[in-house]
């Protein structure tokens, strides 16, 4: 795996240049505008070479066949998954244009999930929490799927490749070891582009991290999202934003509430405790952009504890993820975005899926 830094981020020659959040922030709430945008500017730049299309946040699933893939999960106004829809309560839509479900459009697809976990100071107390979760979230996975491991602090490492033995990724858990910087844009990135290269079916990435990089890569997150789309990723992340918040806010409201003086004494500690809270507000914004751009979900838990229930959830909604199929009308191979949309027959249910792709070029 290798990384270089050239006015952005170059990979086997392709070169990623990062977005803004705010432009993240726009693709999710109007990607069919930017769209448009984006193609008004075409007609006054030069059009990038194929292999610098740009690959757009939230709206994009690269395809290698005719045949578009659609991992759906389908909840009800309570938040309780939906597993007993069939193929006639979907109706799939691509530029407006309903397309017809193939006969195998429910189809039970493996799945191969990278466990990322921060190792960093900001989590590496509770290391042990995290094993305890992975090898749980193990056992409810079905036999056909894969998991790999990956660690990131100072460093990024792949402690386990593609494995279905429960026993290699015990082994591996207990190689964790902490470190103290966060890459946790660079470990986003490999992984999309190194691991994902020889994956299987749905592809899905569940990260343990509160997502505050230290700065000290290559990758920016916006650059780590794109790679992550391109390569079809679904991405879970469990923050431990809510755990750190709690900490920080105990603190900080037990020294304001001290005498003056004290409070005077304390002015760097208090001025230290407002920015962590401040910075951990913009990184869960930033997770949460991350989450929902792949169609995954940020999960909040209050404890360390907590990590068992949270993994076990992640786990029943891989298992029970729809996967629609279904070869476009529109026939032409230009490489021109096709956007998508997913409805049910029942408009109470919440429907979460990535909202578009490229189509394959010639």
């Amino acid at each position: 795996m290798k990384l270089e830094l050239s006015k952005g981020i170059k990979i086997r020659g392709r070169t990623f240049l990062p977005l803004t959040l705010a432009l993240i922030a726009l693709l999710l709430l109007c990607p069919a505008s930017w769209m448009r945008a984006q193609s008004q500017q075409g007609t006054q730049q030069n059009p990038p070479r194929q292999d610098e299309q740009e690959v757009d946040e939230g709206d994009v699933i690269s395809v290698s066949t005719d045949e578009v893939l659609l991992p759906v999960t389908v909840r009800d106004r309570l938040g309780r998954l939906v597993t007993t829809l069939v193929r006639d309560d979907f109706r799939v839509f691509e530029d407006g244009r309903e397309q017809p479900l193939s006969d195998l459009a429910l189809r039970q697809v493996p799945v191969d999930v990278i466990l990322m976990v921060d190792a960093s100071s900001s989590v590496a107390n509770n290391i042990e929490d995290f094993q305890r979760a992975a090898e749980g979230f193990a056992e409810k996975l079905s036999a056909d799927d894969r998991i790999s491991l990956i660690k990131f602090d100072d460093r990024v490492e792949l402690l386990q490749d593609w494995t279905q033995s429960r026993v290699q990724l015990r082994r591996a858990l207990r190689r964790i070891q902490s470190g103290v910087f966060t890459r946790f844009n660079d470990a986003l990135l490999l992984a999309a582009h190194e691991q994902f290269k020889s994956a299987r079916g749905r592809h899905a990435v569940i990260v343990l991290t509160d997502g505050i990089d230290s700065g000290r890569g290559y990758a920016t997150l916006e650059a780590a999202l794109r790679a992550l789309l391109e390569a079809q990723v679904t991405v879970y992340v469990v923050s431990n934003t809510e755990i750190e918040r709690a900490s920080k806010r105990a603190e900080l409201d037990n020294l304001l509430s001290s005498s003056p003086s004290t409070i005077q004494f304390n002015q760097l500690r208090i001025g230290d405790l407002q920015e962590g809270l401040r910075v951990l507000d913009a990184s869960e914004r930033q997770l949460a952009q991350l989450a929902a751009a792949t169609g995954g979900r940020l999960y909040k838990p209050a404890s360390f504890n907590a990590l068992d229930s949270t993994y076990a959830e992640v786990a029943d909604e891989l298992r029970h993820q729809y996967a629609l199929y279904y070869i476009p009308l529109n026939k032409k191979r230009d490489g021109s975005f096709r956007r998508v949309r997913v409805e049910t027959d029942d408009p109470s249910l919440q429907v979460t899926y990535r909202v578009g792709y490229f189509a394959k070029r010639r």
